[in-house]
């Protein structure tokens, strides 16, 4: 199974800024260690972040928020892009809707998707949705995901786990798995 780590709205207006989550500050530790390991390993690093346009619905229910080139819309410097990662652009709740991500991940001949970031019952919801109509499998680190509340957070693993089938993992499940598969790749060619 090839994997690739979508990094979802980890943005100044959702840590810090005008819809700031304050619990999503205690998932940046763990989601940086497990972006170097993909890294390191050759998983694929994917950002989708909100870029929002005047036009766009979900202004009107959340206000202004990530507003296509202003800071607010960048992610946040503790995770900050790298120059081999992959960065999109969304303007809806799903990763996929209208973002090229699926023909993408499919020229990289990825079959599963590691989803992180916020919000777990809101925009990871979606993209697990968008993932399981393309036909990937889906793994979410419950300590890589977070959302306003822990009802929401918890709620949301519940659902992701039992509409979508995702596996409910964590950082260091992901990383050991990751190394142990480099390892054999080493191994063997």
């Amino acid at each position: 199974m090839t994997d690739a780590l979508l990094v979802i709205d980890m943005l100044n207006d959702f840590v810090t800024g005008k819809i700031a989550a304050e619990r999503a500050e205690h998932i940046i530790p763990e989601l940086d260690r497990l972006i170097a390991a993909a890294r390191e390993t050759g998983v694929p690093v994917v950002y989708v972040n909100d870029a929002h346009r005047p036009e766009d619905f979900e202004l009107d229910v959340w206000g202004e928020h990530a507003m296509r080139g202003t800071e607010g819309a960048e992610v946040i410097p503790e995770l900050e892009p790298g120059p081999d990662d992959h960065l999109f652009e969304k303007r809806t709740y799903d990763a996929f809707y209208g973002t090229g991500l699926d023909e993408h991940l499919r020229s990289l001949g990825v079959s599963r998707v590691i989803l992180t970031g916020l919000h777990t019952n809101m925009c990871i919801r979606h993209a697990s949705a968008g993932a399981l109509f393309r036909g990937y499998h889906i793994a979410v680190p419950e300590d890589c995901v977070e959302a306003f509340s822990e009802e929401a957070h918890r709620g949301g693993l519940e659902y992701l786990q039992d509409v979508y089938n995702a596996e409910i993992t964590s950082a260091d499940e992901l990383i050991e798995g990751w190394r142990a598969a480099a390892l054999a790749e080493q191994a063997s060619g």
